[in-house]
């Protein structure tokens, strides 16, 4: 069974997702007149402002608080763990490709959490939204919605706690040799105690940790590089000329550092696969453009900065190269040769943060979809008894070879589904943006959006009233 999937997935992240991702990139970086780029300055601006929210809905998610409940994902086990694995396996030339991916993926981003506010629907305190959602309203094809919401639910609500929950308890292991077992009750514990209170209390507890850990993690990072200041034009030189060099081609690895920096690029930044847009939909704003830019970002923020920390300290420390660190133990290793024994025990804190805030995040992510596919009380109660206790347990005690294929399987999957539906659905954000730029011209600081703006499709717009 492990082989069938190892197998399958080779050839969709061999040909079809990448080629995909990079083309959707391309494209809607074209569409949008460079969107990521030109607009970086707004998007520092909305992002100051993200904490106010419109009149009348004081109660409602921040902009800033979805901000952090999506970067709470992005942000985890794929900065640390996810990083090392792909330049262990793939090479250093594997980071140039991360980067490549945050830069053109930042447009799908953009894409894609703009029509998760544009469809995203009203519900209790907040709102609820996502590409299960844009694509039943906004495609009429309640079967691929479905065939999402499942995707989505078992990769980020049950599998991928699992990867987080497993790094977690190696970490604690490798640091303090602190049990699985013990580490996975305690995690089960605080896990349900904060997916039990909802949204309200994922955002308000997301919106403390993803600044506290990504400053924290960037400082002793930035204090690194400075230390080894001289290394950095060598550490670059490897970078480029891995993902470009003949040697990496002839020996068959520039195929491995390609595919896999595109795959866990991917699986850090999320951008294309449809997830940061039901965290973009949960935010109150006046126009569904600035969660779009806030959410491309997020991207930057996860890739660029968290993920280049992780590879220049495992870089800087020439660790790459032993063949028996991989994952977390690799840059565990790696900051324990810059910074001394404590350098394990700040990764274990670090990855503690980073991966439980992914954690409520994914959970989150699983709980949008399955109010999609059903309302049953029932459900939702077993769904998360299932995210916040079963799954994190499985994760304290067995090994993830399994999970990891499952996941790039549904990983794959949940792309093609999303990007399908974002190309065809993409001419509404096209013109959204170009609304919101009108609006700005002529002096108008805070842009705003009706839905009538869109008459060909308002009766399939709920909220923007």
């Amino acid at each position: 069974m492990l082989e069938i999937l190892n197998q399958v997935n080779d050839v969709l992240w061999g040909y079809a997702i990448i080629a995909a991702l990079i083309g959707c990139g391309l494209w809607f970086t074209w569409r949008t007149g460079f969107v990521q780029f030109r607009m970086v300055g707004e998007m520092l601006r909305l992002l100051t402002d993200a904490s106010v929210k419109p009149k009348g809905s004081e109660k409602h998610i921040s902009s800033f608080q979805a901000f952090a409940v999506s970067l709470a994902s992005r942000v985890g086990t794929g900065n640390l763990a996810g990083v090392a694995t792909a330049i262990a396996v793939g090479g250093p030339g594997a980071v140039f490709w991360m980067w490549v991916m945050a830069l053109v993926g930042s447009a799908t981003a953009f894409v894609e959490s703009t029509l998760g506010q544009l469809f995203k629907l009203p519900h209790k305190d907040s709102f609820i939204g996502g590409p299960a959602y844009y694509i039943q309203k906004g495609l009429h094809c309640r079967w691929m919605a479905v065939l999402f919401a499942v995707l989505i639910t078992v990769s980020f609500g049950l599998a991928n706690n699992s990867v987080q929950t497993n790094t977690i308890c190696g970490a604690m292991e490798g640091a303090f040799g602190w049990n699985h077992l013990l580490v996975g009750v305690v995690l089960m514990v605080m896990t349900l105690v904060i997916v039990f209170g909802g949204i309200q209390r994922i955002a308000r507890v997301s919106s403390v940790l993803v600044p506290v850990m990504a400053v924290g993690y960037f400082v002793l990072s930035v204090v690194i590089i400075v230390m080894n200041i001289q290394l950095v034009p060598h550490v670059l030189k490897v970078i480029v000329t891995s993902a470009f060099g003949m040697e990496q081609a002839v020996g068959g690895t520039l195929g491995a550092a390609i595919m896999n920096g595109v795959k866990r690029g991917l699986f850090s930044n999320e951008a294309g696969e449809g997830s940061a847009p039901n965290a973009a939909a949960t935010a109150a704003v006046s126009h569904p453009v600035k969660q779009g830019l806030i959410q491309a970002l997020g991207v930057f923020t996860d890739t660029l900065v968290v993920c280049s920390c992780t590879a220049f300290i495992i870089l800087i420390s020439g660790l790459y190269t032993s063949p028996e660190l991989n994952g977390i133990m690799l840059t565990q290793s790696a900051l324990e040769a810059e910074v001394g024994s404590w350098g394990p025990i700040f990764v274990a804190v670090a990855i503690f943060l980073f991966a439980f805030s992914s954690m409520i995040g994914n959970y989150y992510y699983g709980e949008a979809n399955v109010r999609f596919m059903t309302d049953s009380k029932h459900a939702m109660t077993v769904y998360r008894l299932l995210s916040g206790g079963v799954m994190v347990m499985f994760g304290a005690w067995t090994t993830l070879e399994v999970v990891w294929s499952v996941i790039d399987l549904c990983m794959a999957l949940l792309t093609a589904c999303n990007l399908v539906a974002i190309v065809l659905l993409g001419k509404y954000v096209f013109r959204l943006l170009d609304d919101y730029r009108r609006q700005q011209r002529s002096g108008i600081r805070e842009p705003l959006f009706h839905r009538s703006q869109l008459p060909e499709i308002e009766k399939d717009i709920e909220c923007w009233e």
